[in-house]
């Protein structure tokens, strides 16, 4: 009996060592061999090598830095029995450990370093916090840094891995805290981001703890007006469509126009144009506006049936922007609804050319279909709008974009900038770099922008002597740029500065990625920069008109360091520049405006229609550039 208690005990006893031991990780190795990882001794071995004990790395850590949730390492690792010379021998990479065991492996770029008999000691690398876990931030939990290296020998793989080591130049521990965030349609969540580095133990900590999960369909931020709730807006669907069917029992009042906007409160952009041309040149055309904010922005019932009026019986209705209320609703015979779009170009797909990419509307969608009407700047782009809309190629017509028209208005520019400069007195005296980029995600509610990838200490300390640095950031972007304070006399939002043309004519310089201001900027003939450092991520969710690296009117920067560069080195391919330009607008004259309100006057007679026929050529003898043919033969 005596023996059979012991048994079970020593049964117990082992039972509870195994559970409670640190369990040993396989991993893939060379040749998909594995490997067995023990977590004890931080040893990595292969059952076809044999270790040597003295095979230690050497490491140290040259360069550390912290850009938000971008952290950047530079330094030296190497094995000193084994000189080598051949990088392809030689795989280094960092490895985040959870308190689970689980690992996270990062790989690292060698580099060449001046250290006899071991040239490829170097590495560096960069690890994206917020982008880590398949495009969204590191999990929540504390996690190890530690630095594996594998070298091939005769025998095979050595491979090991131990903390990071002394960063250099430091003698004290360092901390660095941050937030990140992730957007979605359904769950907008904000995280803190905290590194820890203990120096006497040479390692590294990073710990991830969400703060907040909210819902964008049920918050808002915003405190500019009252939001409706979703049974709210469906009622009030309903009953515009009705009291639309009602109304449309009037007839239509043949000078009216309603200019109708969910994105807007002011008379500004393509409706100021219009609308003020339209009291010089067409007197008898009797103007309306109906705008709100946001298409969330509560209506009252009396602001619902006064729409459902002017939609029916106006003659003229002119849109700037995705108004989805009236899209389910059938334009009567004898009216027209125009849109005169709040974008120039086109650049990256949109509306029905993104049918089956992700956030692409379904066929069966409404959405555009019922425009009678689209304004666009060339006969050249007319297709990929009737394309994006679903609508006839027919109903798009190149009169040009009403608000290009300042770029043609040198005493309005003149009053613009002397304005400017009164509202924005940091602008005087220093050179103006303009940051307008578009926004990532699927829709206004899943909308942000990588801030991680703009380094504001490098940009301060190359630019701030000559430069201000403007943020104008895309109104969708849910998340903001936290700009240091001791940076705050170099960088300024100006995001909430309504129309982005005036501030392209204070802009010596434009930064933007994949955003249609390139267009109207163009008409400058300044330098641009298209920083893309998430090129390859957005194509995978995007895709472009034309073939993006053809494309583009100005340099190119993948990366902060060829950003800086070009942003301290500016220059302008004036042929390329030229070209562009001239196939995407058919009339440089200024005159967009006037044509579009004498086609108001006209009833738009049938000489504003388009003829679509010739493929090589626009229709007024422009040639096409290389990448606007190839553009057209990819799509046929």
């Amino acid at each position: 009996m005596l023996q059979g208690l012991r048994r079970t005990a020593r049964r117990v006893r082992n039972a509870f060592r195994r559970k409670n031991r640190p369990q040993k990780t396989a991993v893939v190795g060379e040749n998909n061999k594995e490997i067995i990882v023990d977590p004890i001794q931080q040893v990595i071995s292969t059952p076809h090598l044999a270790m040597d004990v003295d095979s230690l790395i050497k490491r140290q850590v040259t360069n550390i830095d912290f850009n938000n949730s971008y952290f950047s390492i530079e330094g030296m690792a190497w094995f000193e029995s084994f000189p080598e010379k051949d990088p392809e021998k030689i795989v280094k990479s960092l490895v985040l450990i959870n308190e689970d065991g689980r690992e996270t492996v990062i790989a690292l770029n060698n580099s060449k370093v001046d250290l006899p008999g071991y040239p490829q000691a170097g590495y560096y690398g960069s690890i994206n916090f917020s982008k880590i876990n398949n495009g969204g931030p590191l999990d929540p939990g504390r996690y190890e840094i530690r630095l594996r290296m594998r070298q091939y020998l005769s025998q095979g793989w050595l491979i090991r891995q131990t903390s990071l080591g002394q960063i250099k130049n430091t003698h004290k521990n360092l901390n660095y805290t941050t937030k990140m965030t992730s957007y979605s349609a359904q769950s907008n969540k904000t995280y803190s981001l905290i590194f820890e580095y203990n120096l006497a133990e040479q390692s590294m900590h990073v710990s991830s703890h969400k703060l907040s999960d909210i819902n964008p369909l049920e918050n808002e931020f915003t405190s500019d007006y009252e939001l409706d709730s979703a049974v709210g807006r469906r009622l009030k669907r309903t009953a515009l469509h009705w009291w639309y069917r009602w109304y449309s029992l009037r007839p239509i009042k043949s000078n009216k126009v309603s200019f109708v906007s969910d994105s807007r409160t002011s008379i500004s952009g393509n409706f100021e144009f219009i609308y003020e041309d339209m009291q010089k040149e067409a007197p008898e055309l009797q103007a309306s506006f109906y705008l709100k904010p946001n298409i969330k922005a509560k209506k009252s019932w009396h602001e619902v049936r006064t729409l459902a009026k002017a939609l029916a019986t106006s003659r003229f209705i002119i849109l700037d922007d995705f108004y989805p209320l009236i899209y389910p609703l059938k334009i009567r015979d004898n009216a027209d609804l125009i849109q005169v779009w709040h974008a120039v170009g086109a650049f990256k797909t949109f509306g029905y050319s993104r049918v089956g990419m992700p956030g692409g509307p379904k066929l069966t969608s409404l959405n555009h279909r019922n425009y009678t009407k689209v304004l666009v700047s060339a006969t050249s782009i007319a297709p990929k709008y009737a394309e994006g809309f679903g609508i006839d190629p027919e109903n798009v017509l190149p009169l040009g974009i009403p608000r290009t028209d300042i770029f043609f208005d040198t005493a309005k520019q003149d009053s613009i900038k002397t304005r400017l400069k009164e509202e924005l007195p940091f602008i005087n005296g220093k050179k103006v770099i303009l940051f307008a980029p578009t926004f990532r995600g699927n829709g206004q509610q899943s909308a942000d922008y990588p801030f991680e990838t703009l380094n504001f200490k490098k940009l301060y300390d190359s630019l701030h002597e000559d430069y201000v640095f403007l943020l104008k950031i895309h109104p969708f972007v849910q998340n903001k740029p936290t700009i240091p304070y001791e940076y705050t006399d170099f960088f300024y939002d100006v995001s909430d500065y309504r129309e982005i043309n005036d501030l392209l004519l204070i802009a010596d310089q434009l930064i933007t990625d994949y955003s249609s201001v390139c267009f109207e900027y163009a008409l400058l003939k300044r330098p641009m920069v298209f920083f893309a450092p998430d090129l390859a991520e957005y194509m995978k969710s995007r895709s472009f008109y034309y073939d993006y690296f053809d494309f583009i009117p100005g340099q190119l920067a993948e990366s902060m360091d060829e950003l800086l560069y070009q942003l301290e080195n500016p220059k302008v391919d004036k042929p390329k520049l030229d070209a562009f330009v001239d196939y995407f607008f058919d009339d440089l004259d200024g005159k967009s405006t006037q044509r579009f309100v004498h086609a108001l006057k006209s009833n738009f007679g049938e000489d504003d229609k388009l003829d679509l026929e010739d493929e090589r050529y626009s229709e007024d003898g422009k040639y096409i550039p290389e990448w606007g043919k190839k553009a057209e033969q990819s799509r046929k």
